[in-house]
């Protein structure tokens, strides 16, 4: 056996997440057949097997299986060491932020000039993502989320209370009874929302005219006269020509900011994280 390349183990946990060499390949910017070097060299290194190799994909074996969460291990030592040295450096760098798709069009990107020219040595890679970005693997730097984080190592702070209410457009109301109203609606990936589950004991047995996985998406509909739908009042106030309809929808939710305790400690991160929060303060 000898010492692996601890490079070579990046590709490894982005190949046990990804499961196919070309989707390692996207996730770590590299030709597929770099990954798969990578990986025959960190099995020549340990002396055994890691993936079982499959036309349709890559599938680890029981010894791959008992190394990830080492190499997870080494992963966040890793990074740890790295923000101590960045820490010792001046305030800038990339800052990975992962927000909703909606709350980063609607309340992050429009107020990012002031923070921008606050700090001039700092570039904000804004991600609009549906998913659960993962703080543990480095995905992101800083998290907007509507779940407080029960992972070890994690830290969060509440931003807002973000409130609901359900809305159509007011020509579509204008000629409709609420009998005759059709529905707007998240996909079977989001239907645990909360505002969601309200909604769907709204509408009883009326129709969903459109449901969609983007909340954006789902407001557009709104605004051009497709149905009713709840959303929160920080998108639609932005929304031409939609009102607000009874019953009042009692969903409220907490926004967290979510880093990863190490991640804070750098500079350049902890000083978005504190323009984040400011933005939201007089909410």
């Amino acid at each position: 056996m000898q010492t692996p390349d601890w490079d070579d183990l990046r590709f490894f946990l982005a190949l046990c997440e990804a499961g196919t060499l070309s989707g390692a390949a996207r996730a770590t910017r590299v030709e597929h057949t770099t990954v798969a070097r990578r990986i025959d060299a960190l099995e020549t290194a340990l002396g055994a097997r890691l993936f079982d190799r499959f036309p349709k994909g890559w599938s680890l074996t029981a010894a791959g299986t008992a190394l990830v969460p080492h190499a997870r291990k080494v992963e966040e030592d890793m990074h740890g060491l790295l923000n101590v040295a960045r820490g010792a450096s001046e305030v800038a760098g990339v800052v990975r932020v992962s927000a909703p798709p909606a709350l980063a069009a609607c309340l992050l990107a429009p107020r990012l000039r002031l923070p921008l020219s606050r700090l001039p040595g700092v570039e904000i890679d804004l991600r609009a993502e549906a998913r659960t970005t993962d703080l543990m693997r480095r995905q992101a730097d800083i998290a907007l989320r509507f779940a407080r984080p029960t992972s070890p190592g994690l830290v969060a702070k509440v931003l807002a209370h973000v409130d609901y209410a359900l809305y159509a457009h007011e020509d579509y109301v204008a000629g409709r009874v609420p009998a005759q109203w059709e529905f707007l609606g998240y996909d079977e990936l989001q239907e645990d929302a909360p505002q969601q589950a309200w909604l769907d004991k709204l509408r009883g047995a009326r129709r969903y005219g459109v449901r969609s996985n983007d909340l954006l998406t789902l407001l557009q509909a709104a605004v051009a006269g497709c149905g009713v739908g709840v959303f929160p009042r920080y998108a639609a106030a932005r929304a031409p020509g939609l009102v607000v309809l009874a019953p009042a929808c009692p969903v409220r939710r907490k926004l967290w900011l979510v880093m990863h305790d190490d991640v804070r400690r750098a500079p350049h991160v902890r000083a978005v994280a504190d323009e984040i929060i400011a933005m939201f303060e007089p909410e």
